[in-house]
């Protein structure tokens, strides 16, 4: 069996003495990598992993994952250039084309999804201290272009967020992950994997080439039926985003609709009370323990190369990760050793 990762995620909505707290608490356990969101309207995700980098020792940090909508790739080499400096496990990169970005008047390119291949080779392009010019449908480099700064040593890892069959299939040709984000949905393993085929034949990759990465809400808590409450609540903000996505299920539009109306309104309470057992349990990371070893163990069994638990982590974000550190990874150590 081949060595899988676990990592921990976190929303860039923190002051600068969190970051680098957080940096702190999780240095203590073995993630093998700490990652951070790069939604609108939070902070970028740069400035949050430059806070951390100088704490973190052995986890290997990045994004997951940017919009080059949001950041143009010159700005995403320039940035990740500075990151490799300070981060001692090293760095990845993940693009997406993002979401909710319309409610914040930031427009996709005519051709997002190459929009992202093009964001990764013009990355990769400066990363590598290329010269000679870029030209593509999206992005564009005329000939003297070249990094100006301090490069790292080498190529960060790629990850392509998606839950589609046109974007994986890209990620299979340039990629080393895709990140299905918002789901702990195990029998949707199979058909993003079918997806990446595609493009790893065209590229001529071997298959599984490209791992598959499964994220979402995380509360763990002694208390289970708090937390699978509180896991309600935050699953409530994204669900009716992502549950359409999945072809392995068949949520009623109403219903979405009805959660994503409330949520707006603010009353996550009447959102949460919408959201099955089933659905909780294929849209997140909730429970005691056990239930998040179980349910990591379903993933790992289905094909996931890592699994990320995103944020609040707990009831109380602290003792959710102490208690992902100290009950959770070691039951999952027959995977990740």
């Amino acid at each position: 069996m081949s060595r899988r990762e676990i990592s921990i995620a976190f929303q860039t909505d923190k002051s600068a003495a969190q970051y680098i707290a957080l940096a702190k608490l999780v240095n203590g356990y073995a993630f093998d990598r700490v990652s951070v969101y790069c939604d609108a309207p939070y902070h970028p995700a740069f400035a949050a992993l430059l806070l951390m980098a100088p704490h973190i020792t052995q986890a290997r940090i990045g994004v997951a994952a940017l919009p080059p909508s949001r950041i143009h790739p010159i700005d995403i080499a320039a940035q990740a250039a500075l990151l490799a400096e300070l981060a001692q496990g090293g760095i990845y990169l993940g693009f997406a084309r993002g979401a909710w970005l319309g409610d914040m008047g930031i427009q996709e390119p005519a051709e997002p999804i190459q929009a992202v291949r093009e964001a990764v080779e013009v990355t990769r392009y400066l990363l590598s201290g290329a010269s000679g010019g870029y030209r593509g449908n999206v992005y564009s480099l005329a000939d003297h272009v070249r990094a100006p700064y301090p490069l790292p040593d080498r190529l960060p890892p790629i990850l392509i967020g998606s839950w589609g069959a046109k974007l994986c299939a890209v990620a299979g040709e340039i990629a080393d992950e895709v990140k299905v984000g918002g789901s702990s949905n195990p029998d949707l393993i199979p058909t993003i994997q079918a997806y990446i085929a595609v493009g790893e034949q065209k590229a001529q990759r071997h298959s599984g080439a490209v791992g598959v990465v499964m994220g979402a809400v995380t509360v763990i808590d002694e208390d289970r039926k708090a937390a699978r409450a509180a896991a309600r609540r935050a699953a409530a903000q994204y669900l009716p985003v992502v549950a359409p996505l999945d072809p392995t299920l068949q949520v009623e539009p109403d219903r979405l609709q009805r959660i994503q109306t409330l949520t707006h309104q603010g009353d996550y309470e009447a959102a949460a009370a919408l959201i099955s057992d089933d659905l909780l349990e294929r849209f997140a990371f909730s429970g005691d323990s056990a239930d998040i070893i179980r349910q990591a163990e379903a993933l790992f069994a289905a094909g996931a190369s890592r699994i990320e638990f995103g944020t609040p982590h707990g009831i109380h974000p602290e003792a959710g990760i102490h208690l992902l550190g100290k009950r959770v990874l070691p039951a999952l150590k027959e995977y990740t050793s």
